[in-house]
């Protein structure tokens, strides 16, 4: 197999529009899982570090309604939302997602990015900082931030007055935690991010580089924590499409929570899991190698779970509301919204539009 392509300033081992090119031609035989039905549990995370050694997680579990109590609390007024697109993706791939919002009572706008506008990240290059990987967002990606200003100035005209839900989906949501950094929160009370990548990977693992050069490092130490509070939400939601795995031998670990927790810590957020029976997909194993190589670059293991881009752990954020949903791939290119549902498909959407209504 060949080098595979990247936009190491940004995001991930492997660039999202090869992986789904691969994926597309490689997952036709998941057109044939059957469906499940789905439960939601709730895993209750925390914040405040008491204690040091590890104890089992806290549970409990809770359900929601359907999409129908949605629809109904969205005959109140609900935040417009602004979209900030993911790496290697352009406003267009967005304009699904913004119809099925726009069916939930939530306006929209998407900030205006192309494919192209991509290549601009290649100014990281010549950054002294890339190479030492301390690179820091400003002024490689001062263009992306200019599009999600104009974006939320459009935005602001919506709302008349009110607050704004911002939805950033990979790259797109750790780049909103920059941008709210750099412009301030006045205007936002939710973050809602998909399938991004929040932590950097860790440092000192052999096979492990680090392909952002230090960005998410930089957003990590700079940005402010996730908090989930009347004035200001953060939502993360993680998808767990296909469980990755290791070149060579078995598994290192079989992850079922997205954050470790101590049984003694203070309850500050909390984690969303749907669980199905049918959560292993059928995937031939060279794909999972494939797949967990990316993983691994991402979070430093190859066998755990993710929705085919971003592993299920490096998606929550610590402080955060952390949702998992099981069967949910990364992006919309490449998506049908029924055997290979993403994100922003309508009946992934009816998972997590709760969050905007007002």
């Amino acid at each position: 197999m060949g080098q595979p392509m990247s936009c190491p300033q940004l995001g991930v081992d492997f660039s999202p529009l090869l992986r789904i090119m691969l994926g597309a031609k490689i997952g036709s035989n998941d057109r044939s899982m059957k469906k499940k039905k789905k439960k939601i549990s709730v895993v209750v995370m925390d914040l405040v570090l008491l204690s040091p050694p590890s104890k089992p997680l806290f549970s409990s579990s809770t359900s929601f309604s359907s999409a129908s109590s949605a629809v109904a609390v969205a005959s109140a007024a609900s935040r417009p939302a602004v979209i900030l697109p993911g790496l290697g993706n352009n406003t267009g791939d967005y304009g699904k997602l913004q119809l099925t919002l726009d069916g939930f009572g939530v306006p929209s706008v998407v900030a205006k990015v192309s494919r192209l506008d991509w290549f601009r990240n290649a100014a990281g290059l010549v950054d002294p900082n890339y190479w030492r990987g301390t690179l820091r967002p400003r002024p490689v990606l001062d263009w992306y931030l200019k599009r999600v200003d104009e974006a939320v100035r459009e935005g602001k005209e919506l709302a008349q007055g009110g607050s704004l839900s911002l939805i950033g989906h990979s790259a797109g949501g750790w780049l909103a935690r920059v941008y709210m950094e750099e412009f301030g929160v006045d205007d936002i009370s939710l973050l809602l991010t998909l399938g991004t990548p929040h932590s950097p990977p860790p440092k000192g693992l052999s096979g492990v580089i680090d392909q952002t050069r230090g960005l998410l490092d930089y957003v990590e130490k700079n940005c402010r924590n996730a908090v989930y509070t009347p004035g200001l939400k953060y939502v993360c939601v993680a998808g767990r499409y296909i469980q990755g795995a290791r070149i060579f031998g078995g598994s290192e670990i079989n992850v079922v929570s997205a954050i470790p927790v101590d049984g003694d810590q203070l309850i500050s957020e909390v984690a969303i899991t749907d669980d199905v029976e049918s959560a292993t997909l059928n995937t031939s194993p060279w794909r999972a190698r494939f797949v967990g190589q990316g993983y691994k670059q991402v979070c430093g293991q190859a066998d755990v779970w993710g929705d085919g881009v971003v592993p299920e752990v490096s998606a929550h954020l610590k402080g955060a509301l952390n949702i998992s949903l099981d069967g949910v791939y990364h992006s919309p290119v490449g998506s049908d919204d029924v055997s290979r549902p993403w994100y922003g498909s309508p009946a992934i959407v009816e998972k997590w539009i709760q969050h905007l209504l007002n």
